[in-house]
């Protein structure tokens, strides 16, 4: 089928080429836009709790006002705050109000806190759920623009906080990281590859043929997105940029290596890109087919975050799949051995000194190659026990010299870390009765009692007084695992013990919010992980015709995830002493580190299997296929580490933490599991390896296998020459 494939792009280039073309052309131009949102809200299913909550209160308190921005005052000399500094902040909050800023319902002043050290006003703003309206984000700003002058003549400095203010400078932060990443990316492909095979076209031939499918690429996933209602994550764009190239660079990669080793071997240019497209097309299909299942595998979560960024990777890499083996092979063949230009390194047989020289080492001593590695592995694991969540997606990813964090933390100076974001209780009536003020009353009274709140304001009701609404401030920050611990352990059950008959009690808010998305998650790694794993196994059983292999192919992935989840608690957490790691951060991983990593494992096996099918014994093999394979994997290993490294230039600890877990993870995958791991336990299993099928046998040779067949033809078997050397029989390569 390959070998079909490979000839039909060669003979054809232009047809493919244009196809291509009229393709991206049509996409880009219909496609709506891809928009993204960082309100967890969104990505929670209506049945949980704080979705109930968000419900009630849109039904019966639509005029309810939203703190949407917190102005912080303080004296600029660090003193106590005085009753002239008070009145100066009443006044600069009346002023503010008058200038009418569009989204800004009202500037209140509240009474400076109990210490005096700060004083606050509320900025009033209507509640929005459209991901791509930023008019509260520019009210923020305009603000920020009208307070100097507003500050002129008194004693007084401050600062815009809340969740209007930091999601401008999520907004700028991200804008930075965008471009930071997409040129990082680029720098990171170009310098690499002109290293490797020192030619400026093959450098540039990912950026510029990975450029012409990546706008294709996000029109059919904004399409796919409006199609089905999904909502993306705000850092779907800076993933998709780097799977994008790095997955595309690695397919790029497999080809242009083979294509150089058919080169050498005499083929031509074009015979040259079909030998090339039949020896790895398979292999680079089953790879692409494993990420695309692992990632599809998303769609099963409960999380709409997750829901949409899995179904959009799949898309992105079917894409890069496409591309390689058709529009790739496509361009080569049209420039032939030019695209190796001005080196000429291609003609020559390199010595390959370095591989050689460890794949005769494993080979002869593979149980302590694959010892060592699992040891390796399973140490790093043993941090993972130590993994922390963290569900502040907007706070936790922003610098600390942003304004918005600085004007948090001078406000803790004064007040509860939870003022900026209060908790929402809402005691409902579930039948016609109308709550009465002993209810309303008795229930603050049991709200206030709860460990970890600091402040309950009185109840407000509804206009057929069948709901009352209550502002709980908790002490703790809201995304911290106190103040998690104390929506979930207090506040909620004291909330449903306290509610009178014939009403129920819903929390709602980003902390409960946060509880809720806790609980989706552990959810969904009882349902996603398995569910991927289970549909890479049955590829690489396809693939290998093989029931043995992918056991500890698997094995050997699962060590790699428990070793980067390990480093990257170690590293942010311990060392870097973060509250805790993005929570969706292992569910990334997991799929990255699983499939991708299987990406390499499947090549490496796929040539140890044709190596044995040549006529060497397990050892043997598994020396050459690190000999002849170990340099394909090393470049795109460290090409694809290196995209996913940008990610740490963006300046956000979310983008940082992903980028350093997925470099190194793809590191582990390619330098360890595919390299060492894999090569060694298959030369210790051997045959065993490829039941119940005979992959390492020759097509042609039946029943007995080609090491068998050789010997009889030859008088001696295959182990009397070096593992990285041919058989005398076979011509050298």
């Amino acid at each position: 089928m390959f070998a079909g494939l490979g000839r039909f792009v060669v003979r054809r280039p232009w047809w493919v080429i244009v196809t291509w073309v009229i393709a991206a052309a049509a996409v880009i131009s219909l496609a709506p836009k891809l928009t993204a949102t960082s309100d967890e809200a969104s990505f929670l299913p209506s049945s949980y709790e704080s979705i109930r909550a968000m419900d009630l209160q849109e039904a019966k308190f639509p005029q309810q006002q939203n703190i949407g921005a917190i102005i912080v005052f303080q004296r600029s000399d660090g003193a106590r705050l005085t009753s002239a500094d008070s009145a100066d902040v009443r006044k600069i909050s009346a002023a503010l109000a008058k200038k009418k800023i569009p989204e800004v319902q009202d500037v209140e002043a509240a009474s400076a806190s109990p210490n005096k050290r700060v004083q606050t006003a509320i900025i009033a703003m209507p509640k929005t759920t459209n991901p791509d309206d930023t008019s509260q984000q520019d009210a923020a700003q305009t603000l920020r623009d009208k307070l100097p002058a507003e500050l002129d003549g008194t004693d007084l400095t401050a600062g815009v906080t809340g969740s209007a203010a930091q999601g401008l400078d999520e907004r700028e932060s991200s804008e930075r990281a965008g471009t930071l990443v997409a040129v990082g990316t680029v720098v990171i492909i170009v310098v690499l590859l002109l290293l490797i095979f020192r030619s400026p076209i093959i450098a540039l031939l990912p950026v510029v043929l990975i450029g012409l499918i990546s706008p294709m690429t996000t029109g059919l996933i904004a399409s796919a997105n409006e199609i089905f209602d999904m909502k993306a994550d705000r850092s779907i764009q800076e993933l998709l940029t780097v799977v994008l190239f790095g997955v595309g660079t690695d397919y790029i990669l497999f080809l242009l290596f083979r294509y150089r080793e058919a080169l050498r071997a005499g083929e031509d240019a074009k015979g040259g890109m079909v030998h090339a497209v039949e020896r790895v097309g398979e292999a680079i299909a089953s790879a692409a087919g494993a990420v695309i299942v692992a990632f599809a595998a998303l769609a099963l979560s409960t999380l709409g975050m997750l829901k949409s960024m899995g179904p959009a990777l799949a898309i992105a890499v079917f894409v890069t799949l496409l591309a390689g083996l058709t529009l790739v092979p496509a361009v080569v063949s049209l420039l032939g051995t030019r695209v190796f230009w001005p080196s000429r390194s291609w003609q020559a047989e390199p010595t390959g000194a370095g591989f050689a020289r460890f794949g005769r080492v494993l080979a002869r001593r593979p149980a302590v190659w694959a010892l060592l590695s699992a040891v390796f592995m399973g140490a790093l694991a043993v941090g993972a026990l130590g993994y922390r969540a963290n569900f502040d997606l907007a706070g936790s990813s922003l610098p600390k010299s942003k304004e918005s964090m600085v004007a948090q933390r001078d406000m803790e100076k004064g007040f509860p870390a939870g003022t900026t974001d209060p908790t929402s209780v809402y005691l409902d009536s579930t039948g016609d009765r109308r709550l009465s003020r002993a209810d309303t009353a008795a229930f603050r009274t049991k709200l206030r009692a709860v460990d970890g709140v600091g402040s309950v304001d009185a109840a407000l009701l509804s206009k057929d007084r069948r709901t009352a609404a209550y502002e709980v401030v908790l002490t703790d920050p809201p995304a911290s695992d106190d103040a998690l611990d104390t929506v979930k352990k207090g506040v909620r059950p004291a909330a449903d013990e306290a509610a009178p008959h014939g009403a129920r009690a819903l929390v709602g808010g980003s902390t409960a919010v946060y509880v809720d998305i806790n609980k989706a998650v552990d959810r969904d790694y009882a349902v996603v992980f398995p569910v991927a794993a289970l549909c890479i196994m049955v590829i690489l059983g396809l693939l290998l015709r093989s029931l043995v292999a992918p056991w500890y192919l698997m094995i050997s992935v699962a060590l790699g995830f428990g070793a980067t989840l390990g480093a990257t608690s170690l590293l942010f957490q311990q060392i870097g002493s973060q509250p805790g790691l993005m929570f969706m951060l292992p569910v990334i991983m997991y799929l990255f580190v699983v499939a991708l990593g299987t990406d390499y494992n499947i090549l490496m096996v796929s040539r140890l299997r044709e190596e044995a099918r040549e006529g060497r014994d397990p050892r043997d093999a598994a020396g050459t296929a690190v000999r002849h394979s170990g340099p394909t994997i090393a470049a795109a290993g460290v090409i694809l580490a290196g995209t996913f490294a940008t990610l740490m230039l963006a300046g956000n600890a979310t983008l940082s933490q992903m980028g350093f877990a997925l470099s190194f993870g793809i590191a582990v995958a390619a330098f360890v599991m595919a390299m060492i791991f894999t090569p060694s336990l298959t030369a210790l299993i051997g045959h065993t390896a490829w039941w119940p099928g005979h992959g390492d046998e020759h097509p042609r040779q039946g029943g007995r296998t080609a090491q068998t067949a050789q010997a009889a033809q030859t008088g001696r078997g295959s182990a009397a020459h070096s593992p990285t050397e041919p058989p005398p029989d076979e011509p050298q390569r």
